[in-house]
């Protein structure tokens, strides 16, 4: 099982409440299917619609710390050993849980970081995901499915990982 981990970095936005919903909705299937164990929101400040749609379904509200990284903050209060992170309006394509489950079972203990492709993202990060897998990742970003001791060991990773790319891929809602 993992946790899934959605960081909403524009509260404040009249378009969050909607896009954390449509992520959290995409979850129902692999909470469903036995994948997803717990749901954690992670947010720069108090906002109540936030904490409203947390209490409804049973999400862990994680305050990220000034400064901090979301990955982290959230990591701390994840309870399985995998991490999916994911951004506000983050959708998990359809074949994502047959695709995650067989990783989180099949992995062998020194790899630590997967990667899910995210078409939607910008240049700059398309080009820095093909940089990272070469050299590895220092840092976790959205779209990725990391072992929680190594997002709780810090926000850097030391040293850096090689990401897995996986076939499963996140749309945009």
């Amino acid at each position: 099982m993992i946790s899934a981990l959605t960081y909403v970095a524009r509260p404040a936005d009249p378009d969050a409440i909607d896009r954390l919903a449509d992520t959290l909705s995409a979850l129902v299937t692999g909470v469903a299917a036995g994948l997803v164990g717990d749901a954690i929101i992670v947010v720069v400040g108090a906002n109540e619609a936030v904490e409203t749609v947390a209490e409804a379904t049973g999400a862990t509200l994680v305050l990220r710390p000034r400064g901090g990284s979301p990955w982290v903050a959230g990591a701390r209060a994840a309870r399985r050993d995998w991490v999916l992170c994911l951004e506000a309006g983050d959708v998990p394509a359809e074949g994502w849980i047959r695709t995650l489950d067989r990783f989180v079972n099949t992995a062998r203990p020194d790899v630590a970081l997967a990667r899910l492709r995210r078409p939607h993202a910008g240049l700059p990060h398309r080009i820095a995901t093909r940089g990272e897998s070469v050299i590895g990742v220092r840092a976790a970003r959205a779209g990725d499915l990391v072992r929680r001791d190594r997002l709780v060991a810090g926000p850097t990773f030391s040293p850096r990982l090689k990401p897995r790319q996986l076939i499963a891929r996140l749309e945009r809602a």
